[in-house]
């Protein structure tokens, strides 16, 4: 149990680090804006579009991938009940509303690196490309005070591990 105190001691370190240290309008609307594409809707819309182009193997790898990593998302979630900062840290209040209660892992950065793996996987010259992405969509979830950097170290890994198995089963690897 010690372990776990001190992670989280250098986690809340790390936060208001980061916090302290950004050009806080210009970041706080760049971070919006990343946030809010790694929304649900972007991927919806990536198995729509792989279905008008005639691609039922790809929209079953999304819904797959995306079945899979929901359902590990919501047991770690419920398991953890790791709270928010803003129901951690005394005077500090996130910029935006999360949209459920607990924090550990990020579910927005788990599908973010969900999506940019496979998409990487499947077309590798986009790889830098998504992984940039995915990358900013875990920071905007820390600069917008709804999680901490564990959290979105957590929800990487998840994202990319559950990407990684469901390509293998479908052959892709």
């Amino acid at each position: 149990m010690k372990i776990l105190e001190i992670v989280h001691e250098h986690d809340v370190f790390t936060f208001d680090w980061v916090l302290q240290r950004t050009n806080r309008q210009a970041m706080i609307r760049a971070a919006l804006l990343t946030s809010k594409s790694g929304d649900g809707p972007l991927y919806a819309f990536a198995a729509a579009v792989s279905l008008l182009f005639d691609e039922f193997d790809l929209f079953l790898l999304l819904i797959a991938a995306f079945a899979l990593e929901r359902t590990l998302y919501t047991v770690f979630k419920k398991g953890f009940k790791r709270n928010r900062p803003a129901n951690i840290l005394k005077n500090y209040k996130s910029l935006v509303i999360p949209s459920d209660e607990f924090s550990f892992p990020s579910g927005h950065t788990s599908a973010s690196f969900l999506m940019a793996t496979l998409i990487s996987v499947l077309v590798p010259v986009t790889f830098p490309l998504f992984y940039i992405w995915a990358l900013a969509v875990g920071s905007s979830r820390v600069i917008l005070g709804v999680h901490f950097p564990t959290d979105i170290l957590a929800g990487a890994t998840l994202g990319t591990s559950v990407a990684l198995i469901t390509l293998n089963l479908f052959g892709y690897l």
